[in-house]
Formats: structure tokens, sequence, C-alpha cells
């Protein structure tokens, strides 16, 4: 892969510390949510970091293919809800459900532009295949 932009970002203390990026523009304080035991409050968290790229990922790589196809997505939103929780054998693991609103459009035109934009085009969809499920609700 060529790279034509790497983002950097240092954690230090891990769940209960802080995460940077190499710009300054992301410094956030990180708190285990109070489902994991931890205090929540005004402090983020892994989870709603991996969902605010994926859904911002996913909308943009739907617009793209809207595009590429001729009928360009003017109103839209994809809210994505990231769950971590136990496996079988004790692990943490993700699971993702995306909820897409495109208004006044036809649900199947959408549902054939989401299996389009996961299965090709959004890098993170790429990047989770088959490591962690992910679920599509129009809205």
């Amino acid at each position: 892969m060529e790279a034509l932009y790497t983002a950097t970002a240092t954690a230090v203390g891990g769940r209960a510390g802080s995460v940077k990026s190499s710009d300054g523009v992301l410094d956030l304080q990180l708190a285990y949510p109070k489902e994991l035991g931890g205090p929540g409050g005004v402090a983020t968290n892994p989870e709603q970091l991996f969902a605010a790229g994926y859904a911002a990922c996913f909308e943009n790589a739907l617009m793209r293919v809207a595009r590429e196809r001729k009928v360009p997505i003017r109103e839209s939103s994809v809210t994505a809800h990231v769950a971590i929780g136990k496996n079988g054998e004790g692990f943490f693991e993700l699971a993702v459900v995306l909820e897409i609103s495109v208004p006044n459009r036809d649900r199947a035109e959408i549902q054939e532009m989401i299996r389009v934009t996961h299965e090709e085009v959004c890098p993170y969809s790429r990047a989770t295949r088959g490591n962690i499920e992910v679920e599509f609700r129009i809205t």
C-alpha cells in the first residue's frame, strides 16, 4: 500500500489515561465507561472513538458510491453503535451496528449501495471484515 495520509495518536495510561494526536487537534481524556466498572463522566473511550471514525468513513464511502453511480446523496447520516463484550472463550470482542438514513431514496437502491460500500469501498469495513460482526439497519 502507498500511504496517502498517516494519522498518528499516542495513548498514555490506557483506558484511564489520555489520547492525543500528533498535531494536537485530538486531545482527550479517557475513562472506563460505567458499564465496564469505570467512572464514566466527561471522558471518552476507545469504542466511542472507533464508532465516530467508522460512522464518518462509512458515510463518506456511501456518498462516493452514490456519486459514481450518478445518483448523488444530498442528505444522509450514519450512526455507529460499537458494542464491546466477551465471547464464549472469555475474550473481549466488538460488534457494530450501522444505522443508515438516506431520506427519500428507494430502500433497495440504498441496500445495494450499502453492500458495495461495505464490501468494496469503506476502509474500516475492509479492515474489520471477518473480525467484527457488522449489522446494517436502514432507518
